[in-house]
């Protein structure tokens, strides 16, 4: 057996006396456990790293368990197939990869790994989450590869994994076990200090014994000691670190107030005289953890429709082996590249982005977009990883895997705007700051003065103050609205990429839309067909689509979508285009022109009819069909108007906002898109710095703008607006620098999420009325001495549970 022991200066387990392992440290020998913590300690010394150890205020992990399994295959995680799951190509040879670190116990931790990282040559940028211990990191492979960055990290003592949503609720899980232990430990001994305490209550003035009372003093001293010691570790652990970092949190007077009830307890038991607060210490500590714990269950479900979205992707994939036999080997998602092809059984849900190899169905993609109808899908139809086959079975050809997809790239811009603080937060948190300080004032102030006029009382009353204040309902106030708020939006398929955006929504009064592809389809319909002699419409678009039936060109494809009969088109002879004017061909043996009317013309001479003339100047597309003997007909194409884009304008004018539309497109196809969804002001012929401008100056006059356009070409104007919405259809998210995308077709939804920021800018104002109002009644009371420690207690707890329930409300806004 060993026969003495000491701590081991790194991990903090015995280090036995048969152990000679040192390690200088701060000029000083530090001794070691074991030959894993003195390789671990010197690494950290050796790289100018040694200050973790002065601000560190939590052990980590036994370098015995720190060090991960990888490190036997360090080239492991370098393999493509894979990274392609949770590494993302920035450039040729830059990479960027989202990990999770485990063994993370304080910020120092968090501080070790940056700047441990940093330091690695190649390393371009690393980024970590205390709160959720994610980290990104950014390097060259040219210089440093994926193990090397993970051999790094486990040098030190902690492990690196690639994150994953399931790995994230196991986290989540472990923290709601270990809160549910701490509050079980807290509620029995608050029961039993309780019982010991209520003869000192009941009984009447030389009822009980000074054994007796003694007795009882010391069983509620023992049943405490774990509730201080396990229970409340995190509070007195939390504030230590604020102190040391010459900060003060939100746990200083909470461990303040539960610390000083103890001290005086504890010296009223070994004195045998005085008062003890063994059973009101033991009740505070309960209730408080009770609400920590009931607002972390809130917080973990406020993130859920997140979290949704990162369990979307299926964990396997039948990749066809044999095609068109069909024959199928079920695989991991994560062992797809692009070119596979995979089975998609009805119920299935899509593993990758690509496209409709085989079959027809439909696809539910209420996930990304919000919207709940299922969408029609046949060869060659876009698919989005995450979706849902709903009918028939389909062949999907694998396009983009992994990093690559859109749902990542959701997910990217949805963990940036978390991580963004909006201007609301950090006037919260500016202001708990002040307050908490403020609070240790009032607290010293009020326990001399109650010293000097009921000293019996002081502690206790010291204490209330300490603890009935809640800086907690500060600043969650605006956060957790905020978080519910972005779950909330999601649903609704809007994905909102910046801290700032809610707020800012909720604030605006002036909306700008861009016209083609924004209040508009953005692609060629046809609008209308004029015919001339003896000829229908139908015979026309028939003769029309059958001449383009070859053609990519959009005139072509505007005209052949609108062809009921398309599938039965005659195949025209002698076929040939004219680039930039027309095709021409014959029909059943009659010489045919399609295209621009001057060129259609030439095949009779005769005068232009005045229809095609109004079209054009009306700002359409007009293609004309001729023979030898004059005009056939003509049609006039267009970019149509989105059927909700009028009762979107309306229903943002009955909610106090202004609109325009302003396009680079013609003046007379501007003016008529205006006219035709209810806008007054409209600007046609508009460069992006004209666009740039004119927005500017609205902001100048006062306005809060918000900028409705495509996402890409618009960015300079997107950017110059307090907030932007971009139409995520069709564009590419990695590169949208959008505020807000909307992810399905329907513009209706802009109007539901203007409502609904406005409603979390009115809960954001809630909550914060009530944290004032609570904290202006309560303290006061507290000071007259008027509130117990057990009930200032429950109003911190039910003070910081009450905004986060309010928050809540939130998820409901499904039909706003």
């Amino acid at each position: 057996m060993i026969a003495a022991e000491r701590a081991c200066y790194h991990c903090g387990l015995p280090a036995p006396d048969t152990a000679h392992f040192e390690v200088e440290i701060g000029g000083a020998p530090r001794r070691m456990c074991c030959a894993g913590c003195q390789a671990v300690a010197k690494a950290i010394v050796d790289n100018g790293l040694d200050d973790y150890y002065r601000h560190r205020d939590a052990l980590p992990e036994s370098p015995r368990e720190a060090l991960p399994a990888v490190l036997g295959e360090p080239t492991f995680f370098d393999a493509p197939e894979v990274q392609r799951s949770f590494v993302r190509p920035l450039s040729e040879h830059e990479r960027e990869a989202a990990l999770i670190l485990e063994g993370i116990t304080c910020a120092a931790c968090v501080w070790l790994n940056e700047q441990h990282l940093t330091r690695q040559a190649g390393v371009l940028a690393v980024d970590i989450n205390y709160a959720t211990r994610r980290a990104r990191v950014r390097w060259d492979e040219r210089r440093i590869r994926l193990s090397g960055i993970l051999a790094a990290i486990a040098a030190i003592g902690y492990r690196a994994h690639p994150y994953d949503a399931a790995r994230a609720e196991e986290v989540a899980g472990r923290e709601r076990r270990a809160a549910l232990w701490r509050l079980f430990v807290a509620g029995f001994g608050m029961m039993q200090v309780m019982m010991y305490a209520v003869p000192a209550y009941v009984a009447g003035e030389g009822e009980m014994g000074a054994d007796i009372e003694a007795l009882l003093r010391w069983a509620s001293l023992a049943l405490t000691l774990p509730v201080v010691l396990y229970s409340a570790a995190s509070f007195f652990r939390n504030a230590w670190r604020d102190l040391r970092l010459k900060r003060v949190g939100m746990d200083v007077p909470v461990a303040l107030g539960v610390g000083a009830a103890f001290a005086a307890s504890l010296w009223a038991t070994l004195a045998g005289r005085g008062e003890v607060y063994f059973d009101s210490m033991t009740m505070f500590v309960f209730l408080l953890l009770g609400g920590r714990y009931l607002e972390m269950l809130a917080r973990h479900k406020s993130v859920r429709a997140i979290e949704q979205l990162g369990r979307a992707l299926p964990t396997t994939a039948a990749r066809l082996t044999a095609y068109p036999a069909l024959e199928t080997e079920r695989v991991a998602a994560t062992a797809l590249v692009p070119g596979d092809l995979v089975l998609v059984a009805p119920g299935e849900t899509l593993a990758a982005d690509g496209c409709v190899a085989q079959g027809e169905s439909e696809v539910d993609e209420s996930l990304l977009t919000g919207e709940s109808r299922p969408v029609p899908k046949a060869v060659g139809s876009a698919l989005t990883g995450g979706s849902v086959n709903i009918r028939s079975p389909l062949v999907l050809r694998v396009e983009k895997v992994g990093e690559g997809t859109q749902l990542a790239s959701v997910l990217r811009l949805m963990e940036r705007a978390l991580a963004e603080k909006p201007r609301l937060v950090q006037q919260a948190d500016r202001v708990a700051a002040w307050f908490v300080a403020a609070l240790l004032l009032l607290a010293l102030v009020t326990g001399v003065a109650w010293s000097l006029v009921d000293p019996e009382r002081a502690l206790w009353v010291f204490v209330s103050v300490l603890v009935v204040s809640c800086p907690c309902a500060l600043s969650l106030a605006t956060p957790a609205a905020l978080a519910v708020a972005t779950g909330a939006f999601s649903h609704f398929g809007l994905l909102v990429s910046r801290g700032h955006a809610i707020e800012t929504l909720a604030r605006a009064d002036h909306f700008v839309f861009d016209k083609t592809g924004t209040l508009t389809w953005g692609r060629l319909r046809l609008k209308r067909i004029v015919v001339y002699g003896s000829l229908s419409a139908e015979e026309a678009l028939h003769w029309a689509a059958a001449l383009e039936q070859g053609s990519e060109h959009p005139v072509g494809a505007a005209l052949r979508a609108a062809c009921v009969a398309s599938d039965q088109l005659p195949v025209p002879e002698m076929l040939q285009a004219t680039t930039g004017q027309g095709v021409e061909g014959r029909i059943a043996g009659r010489p045919l022109r399609l295209g621009r009317p001057d060129f259609a013309g030439a095949r009779h001479g005769l005068p232009m009819p005045p229809a095609i003339q109004e079209a054009t100047d009306a700002g359409d597309t007009v293609v004309a069909l001729a023979d030898a003997q004059g005009w056939l007909a003509c049609f006039c194409l267009g970019d149509v108007l989105r059927e909700e884009a009028g009762e979107l304008v309306r229903q943002l004018r009955d909610m106090g906002c202004r609109v325009s539309l302003l396009s680079g497109d013609g003046e007379a196809a501007v003016r008529q898109a205006a006219a035709a969804a209810g806008i007054g002001e409209a600007r046609g012929g508009m460069t992006p710095q004209d666009k740039h401008d004119h927005i500017q100056a609205l902001q100048r006059a006062g306005a809060v703008v918000a900028m409705v356009g495509d996402g890409v070409n618009d960015a300079p104007v997107l950017a110059r607006a307090q907030v932007s919405v971009a139409m995520g259809g069709g564009t590419d998210l990695a590169r949208n620098q959008a505020d807000i995308v909307l992810m399905g077709e329907n513009l209706l939804r802009l109007a539901d999420a203007v409502r609904l920021a406005r409603r979390t800018l009115r809960i954001v104002r809630q909550n914060l009325g009530w944290a004032f109002a609570y904290n202006l009644a309560a303290v006061p009371l507290a000071m007259l001495g008027w509130v117990t420690p057990w009930m200032a207690g429950i109003g911190m707890s039910a003070s910081s549970l009450l905004v986060v329930a309010n928050a809540l409300r939130l998820q409901r806004a499904r039909g706003i």
